[in-house]
C-alpha cells in the first residue's frame, strides 16, 4: 500500500465511522465528517496533507499525490 492509498482509506475510515457516531451517539458528530471533507478539498488543491505526514513517518512509500 502507497501513501495516496492509506490517506484516502483513512479518510473514507474517518467519514463512515463518523456517520455512524452521528446517527448513533449524537449528531454533533457529523462536525467530523465537514471536517474530513475539508481537508479532502485542501489537501487536492495544496497537495499537503496532515494524515501523510504521520503515513511518511510510518514508513509508507509515496504514492503520485503526495511527494
Amino acid at each position: 500500500m502507497n501513501l495516496d492509498r492509506a490517506v484516502l482509506a483513512f479518510a473514507g475510515t474517518v467519514i463512515l465511522v463518523s456517520v455512524a457516531l452521528s446517527l448513533t451517539v449524537n449528531p454533533w458528530w457529523s462536525a467530523l465528517t465537514v471536517f474530513a471533507g475539508l481537508n479532502l478539498i485542501q489537501s487536492a488543491f495544496t497537495g499537503f496533507c496532515p494524515a501523510a505526514l504521520v503515513f511518511r513517518a510510518f514508513g509508507l512509500k509515496s504514492g503520485c499525490a503526495f511527494r
